[in-house]
């Protein structure tokens, strides 16, 4: 306490609290500058792809799709189904659509899905094609939770 009397008596002596409380916004000012600058730099908007528009296979049909680049590794809930090695025209399925009782609103948990060693490659547009060729020997379907993202979708 007489240390804290002692400092505040010594810079009313020298000129008040001014000097210090520009100091204090200066750096204040300085933190709030990097920090913005920093969120900036990291925030997922600031590193996101652009949006551009796709197709995606559902139900034997194509729906639209808004891309975007917004990763949520391991918070999918909806399945989407990635075919790495599929036939010529291959897109992307999603397992539920909008009208669907179980659409979550585009948050997708990734599954790949790979044409095993042998089988010519053949489209697959629904989520029931690719249980069919999973249960006839023709694909491997593996979870990829790293991959999950968030993507609407329209009917």
């Amino acid at each position: 306490m007489a240390i804290t009397t002692s400092i505040e008596s010594t810079l009313r002596n020298n000129g008040g609290w001014i000097g210090i409380e520009r100091v204090t916004d200066m750096q204040r000012i300085t933190v709030v500058m990097m920090t913005g600058a920093l969120l900036l730099l990291f925030s997922p908007v600031a590193s996101a792809a652009p949006a551009s528009k796709g197709l995606l296979y559902h139900d034997g049909g194509t729906i639209r799709t808004v891309v975007v680049s917004s990763p949520v590794p391991g918070g999918g809930t909806d399945p989407f189904y990635v075919v790495t090695n599929g036939a010529s025209g291959q897109l992307g399925i999603a397992g539920v659509a909008p009208g669907d009782g179980a659409y979550h609103g585009g948050s997708w948990q990734v599954f790949v899905v790979t044409f095993n060693a042998g089988v010519t490659p053949y489209l697959l547009t629904s989520d029931e094609a690719v249980f069919a060729a999973a249960t006839a020997g023709d694909v491997t379907v593996t979870r990829n939770p790293d991959a999950d993202f968030r993507c609407p979708v329209q009917p």
